[in-house]
């Protein structure tokens, strides 16, 4: 319970300084925030937490797990809709339906995903959402769900725009680093400062979630969007984290995993949604909606695994 209480103390604090900030600055200092860390701190924070992370031989079922994730909650929100359409014969708007269907399968398992798993299991198990996240979330995101606002929404369709966001992606090239710098040594200031760095940037992650948050205006579309944060946040995870067992994953380790597939939806989500022109209110209020829902929802699932 400790540990719980000083995770939403860091966490919330963070996050409310962020959101302060981000009413009281301009628009363009998040998006300022946003480049540093995506270009800078978040890969130097990767190569600096894989040099202390332990790569089990079954770490690969962590990517595995967030494909199975993704499908899953893509899968259930598609029934849903399709249920709706049955008993109350109403039928959202195609780009509505991507948005629903987004919101159920994309999950913030890097900004958001990292701090919390650093904070309740440790640098030791980081490297299991670090493969969940770039490995099985990334590709995911950019993949299916690039795949499905296509077929669902008007936007223009680069492919190749969407081929080199995924190539150039500055976390994957730090991720590959990483693993190569892992057994090299270097001095212990050196070492010191490299994780003082990563821990900033973490940091830095959580305010600037609140500063996006500060950005977010939209509420109207809460009923809506309740159904996927369901199927995002408690069915897909009580169903695979059940199975987890099954292929040997207890403990941490599967405790990590079900946090990552437990994140409420992710910020691409907004991002695919301006893309395409899908429902951007509701990919708005599925991302504040979820972020205070986690409160709720992280101590039952440390409780139950």
């Amino acid at each position: 319970m400790t540990n719980l209480l000083e995770l939403y103390v860091k966490l919330g604090g963070l996050v409310l300084v962020g959101f302060i900030l981000g009413r009281k600055l301009p628009v363009t200092v998040p998006t300022r925030l946003g480049q540093f860390l995506f270009w800078v701190g978040v890969p130097i924070s990767i190569v600096s937490f894989l040099r202390q992370s332990s790569l089990s031989g079954q770490i690969w079922i962590a990517p595995a797990f967030a494909y199975l994730a993704i499908l899953l909650g893509a899968f259930l929100a598609w029934l849903a809709i399709k249920a709706q359409a049955y008993f109350k014969n109403t039928v959202p708007q195609p780009p509505t339906q991507a948005s629903l269907i987004l919101a159920a399968m994309l999950g913030n398992t890097g900004y958001l995903g990292f701090p919390i798993t650093l904070a309740m299991v440790g640098k030791e198990y980081f490297a299991w959402a670090l493969f969940y996240d770039l490995l099985g979330s990334f590709p995911g995101t950019y993949g299916l769900g690039v795949l499905i606002a296509a077929r669902f929404g008007g936007g223009i369709q680069n492919h190749w725009h969407t081929a080199r966001a995924i190539l150039i992606n500055p976390a994957l090239w730090g991720f590959g680093f990483g693993l190569l710098f892992r057994e090299v040594t270097i001095p212990p200031v050196a070492e010191f400062w490299l994780d003082k760095f990563a821990w900033s940037g973490v940091a830095l992650s959580l305010v600037l979630i609140g500063m996006r948050l500060a950005l977010l205006k939209s509420w109207h579309s809460l009923p809506q969007v309740g159904m996927s944060l369901g199927i995002k946040m408690l069915l897909v995870p009580l169903i695979l984290g059940s199975i987890l067992p099954l292929f040997g994953i207890t403990g941490s380790t599967a405790k990590v995993i079900v946090l990552q597939m437990a994140m409420p939806p992710a910020f691409a989500t907004l991002v695919i949604a301006e893309t395409f022109n899908l429902d951007r209110d509701l990919a708005v209020t599925a991302l504040a909606a979820g972020a205070m829902i986690l409160l709720v929802t992280l101590p039952v699932w440390l409780w139950l695994f």
